[in-house]
């Protein structure tokens, strides 16, 4: 049951205050993550907090159940994406897990923000 719970969120996919919170049993979590971020979605996704756990579905399912007001996907819950701050993600997180966890509270978005830059910079360069 050991494994890793994470917390990633795509913006230019999904828009602000959207986080997918996941769970693998794969020894590096980042190779889920960037599964995830394939060529189904337009931009890759940030990951704003991965938690070892020796129970990562027990944990997963309570932080579910916490987020549940939130789900997106009222119908198939296998999509696991939640409308809500990072810092309620955060505080319901460490009163499960500890607060020794790394967290990235702001997500860089790099892709879809250079993509935004060169869109409006041809906008500019556009005459009317």
């Amino acid at each position: 049951r050991r494994g890793h719970v994470y917390v990633i969120s795509n913006i230019g996919s999904f828009g602000e205050n959207v986080y997918k919170v996941g769970m693998t049993r794969r020894l590096d979590p980042m190779d889920r993550v960037k599964e995830l971020g394939d060529a189904s979605v337009p931009f890759q996704f940030d990951v704003h907090a991965i938690i070892a756990s020796e129970d990562a579905p027990g944990l997963e399912n309570e932080l579910h159940k916490q987020f549940e007001h939130a789900r997106v996907n009222k119908v198939n819950y296998r999509k696991e994406y939640f409308s809500l701050s990072l810092a309620e993600i955060r505080q319901v997180v460490e009163r499960h897990s500890g607060s020794d966890i790394r967290w990235t509270m702001r997500a860089e978005a790099e892709e879809y923000r250079e993509s935004l830059s060169i869109a409006k910079a041809r906008e500019v360069a556009q005459p009317a």
